[in-house]
């Protein structure tokens, strides 16, 4: 092993404890509150932390065995198991953000008629769709035996070396494969999230009139309080547009080097540097462990639950149900305040999104 392939083993190693602890403290968070499991999006949110759970525990440790070993981790059965789950997981994965942006979209752009526009049944009906998805081309890659060990990645998947003798057929695939996966979801998630925008900043207009409004009438504000009403203003402004940077911004830093290598691998005559096919890989690899922070646990919602909890562990207070309802509503009645802003993954109370 060289000093790159050293860094990049302690690269994934550290992706594969913090992909494991946090998504099992989003599932773990998900099954002791009520109010979540209620929510429509959280069933989104619950399939992409199983995708990435499932992904730290099947693919990053046998990549991370190949760094190691520098050779093929396992038999040829066991490797292409392993690329069929790669390739079903990531898309499964992606599809679920796009998901995610859409049942957004619909509860900021269309408050008043989320209920009857998402519903558990539509959320259902889009899982499923999901998984067929998914396993359509992860199972046409492994009847066709185009999965294998690929040496630029370090890891059992799309192998081009085993599709050699398909010629077209494993262009035309791959290509499909990622224009229906990665660009389907990049356009979901940029056509929604800045319709999200535009509805945020509309709001925020409207509020800062009010808000110079009062300024004007009331004289005889201290002049300490007027200067924080204006740095507020400020905040609420660059809030929105921070969150959405946040979505659409790990989705490409994460995953468009990748895609973009798997591309040039597929019309490139020489060989591809396996130092970058392995970072790569990693920056892929690292949406899992990012995921739980962007969607979940950076949310009050989750932020609480996992204090709760931690107090259970601790015995320091008690943890029932009751303490859930009361702090759901708490958190409700504040949110209701600035529903224009606040565009954390949807619950089911649309006006808060």
């Amino acid at each position: 092993m060289d000093a790159a392939d050293i860094v990049a083993s302690l690269l994934i190693l550290g992706i594969i404890v913090v992909s494991l602890l946090s998504n099992v403290v989003v599932l773990i968070c998900f099954l002791y509150n009520p109010e979540i499991r209620k929510q429509v999006p959280g069933l989104f949110i619950l399939n992409l932390s199983f995708c990435n759970l499932l992904q730290s525990v099947s693919n990053m440790p046998l990549t991370l065995v190949g760094l190691v070993t520098s050779g093929h981790p396992g038999g040829s059965g066991f490797c292409q198991i392993v690329g069929f789950l790669d390739t079903f997981l990531t898309t499964n994965s992606m599809l679920s953000m796009a998901a995610l942006s859409i049942d957004r979209w619909v509860a900021v752009v269309f408050p008043l008629s989320y209920h009857s526009r998402i519903r558990h049944r539509d959320a259902v009906i889009a899982l499923g769709y999901t998984w067929i998805h998914s396993m359509c081309f992860s199972a046409v890659a492994t009847c066709r035996s185009w999965l294998g060990y690929n040496h630029l990645y370090a890891s059992c998947t799309l192998c081009s070396a085993r599709a050699k003798a398909a010629g077209k057929q494993f262009i035309v695939f791959t290509v499909a494969l990622h224009c229906l996966t990665f660009l389907l979801t990049l356009i979901v998630m940029c056509v929604t999230y800045l319709k999200v925008l535009k509805v945020a900043r509309s709001h925020c207009k409207r509020i800062d009139v009010i808000t110079m409004q009062t300024l004007v009438l009331l004289v005889d504000i201290h002049p300490s309080v007027r200067q924080k009403c204006l740095e507020e203003q400020k905040r609420r402004r660059q809030r929105a547009t921070k969150k959405i940077s946040t979505f659409i911004g790990t989705f490409v830093v994460c995953f468009t080097p990748y895609v973009i290598t798997r591309i040039v691998e597929l019309f490139s005559q020489g060989p591809i540097n396996p130092h970058w096919g392995v970072f790569s890989k990693c920056l892929a690899y690292s949406k899992a462990a990012s995921d739980p922070f962007v969607y979940s646990l950076l949310r009050h919602q989750y932020r609480k639950t996992c204090s709760l909890l931690a107090n259970k562990a601790l015995k320091r207070s008690p943890l029932n149900p009751s303490s859930f309802r009361v702090e759901n509503k708490a958190s409700m009645t504040a949110t209701n305040s600035n529903t224009t802003v606040n565009i954390q993954p949807s619950t089911n109370k649309p006006l808060s999104q």
